[in-house]
């Protein structure tokens, strides 16, 4: 059933003339009159009596316009609805990362853009590297957001944060008092660790890399709760420096440079290349990158070819600042 016939059918109601709607709605009275034969052959029923010099609703007809009327009402709507998700992305997306992300990266970023785009609702996953990984590439979650750097042809990645680990130690800590601390210095003190993930492998690369035998007090798989054990005395570590603004300012801690490492910790936001991104995907992964990124073509990379093995990446080694394609 066309939308016009019932713009026209209302017309001749209002206006108990075929030829006055006809004047009304810019057209031909032939035209009038073959939209209403074909509205009453589709729906099997007359609805306009042409008898005695004037158009009068059949009973047909009366049944039927309060239905037309809300039909153009909710057509209205619909168009109304989907222009302004045109000007405004509206929708749901679900992201992934790990506690320390979600706990200090994300918040901000969140903030910001529900200001924003306020229709856009936003879920968020916590879970270690791999498993946000695992998420993106299985399309649970649109976006995994991961310390960088990843291979993975069949991810698009860009980089949102730069950061880098350094060593947190509690007030007073006995490496406070050095000018100068390295890394034999530091080994000398209980470490707390992640028990896995990405932060784990690089500090146990750093020491193996730098041939130093280190103490770890204990292993944790919550960085909030490691974070707690830093503060009360209990070890020191090394952590992203985001992490521990607040307690730095408060001189609760203090982040020590040490000589001869650097440990980049950069964020980026990772996606399934070949899938598009919906208009609030498309409006988060711009307003976190600042770029647009590409609808995925013709030419994506087979997700069969083999993937860059990451244990031979260096500790150190820039992340990538283009997408990965």
């Amino acid at each position: 059933m066309d939308f016009d016939w019932l713009n026209t059918f209302l017309e001749v109601a209002r206006q108990k003339s075929f030829s006055r709607a006809a004047e009304r709605l810019h057209v031909t009275q032939p035209s009038i009159s073959a939209q209403i034969r074909a509205l009453e052959t589709y729906l099997g029923h007359r609805l306009l009596d042409r008898g005695g010099g004037k158009v009068t609703l059949t009973a047909a007809g009366r049944v039927f316009q309060p239905f037309a009327e809300q039909s153009l009402i909710q057509l209205k709507h619909i168009r109304l609805t989907l222009e302004d998700m045109e000007r405004m992305p509206r929708g749901t997306l679900t992201i992934s990362a790990n506690d320390s992300t979600a706990l200090y990266v994300l918040p901000l970023l969140i903030t910001k853009f529900k200001k924003q785009y306020p229709r856009v609702s936003l879920n968020i996953i916590r879970a270690e590297r791999s498993k946000t990984i695992a998420l993106v590439l299985d399309r649970e979650v649109e976006f995994g957001i991961v310390s960088l750097p990843i291979r993975d042809p069949r991810l698009h990645i860009e980089v949102i944060h730069e950061d880098k680990l350094v060593l947190v130690v509690p007030a007073g800590h006995a490496l406070t008092q050095l000018k100068t601390v390295t890394l034999s210095d530091a080994a000398k003190y209980g470490f707390l660790v992640p028990k896995e993930g990405r932060r784990r492998e690089l500090i146990d690369h750093l020491f193996v890399q730098n041939k130093t035998a280190r103490r770890i007090t204990m292993e944790l798989d919550s960085s909030e709760l490691l974070k707690r054990l830093i503060v009360a005395g209990l070890g020191i570590s090394f952590m992203p420096r985001i992490n521990f603004l607040e307690e730095i300012k408060a001189g609760l801690v203090q982040a020590i440079e040490v000589e001869g490492v650097n440990i980049p910790r950069d964020l980026g936001i990772i996606s399934l290349h070949s899938v598009p991104l919906a208009r609030a995907a498309s409006a988060f992964f711009t307003f976190a990158t600042g770029t647009t990124r590409p609808d995925p073509g013709t030419d994506a990379i087979d997700v069969g070819e083999e993937l860059e093995d990451e244990s031979a990446l260096a500790i150190g080694t820039p992340p990538p600042r283009t997408k990965s394609s």
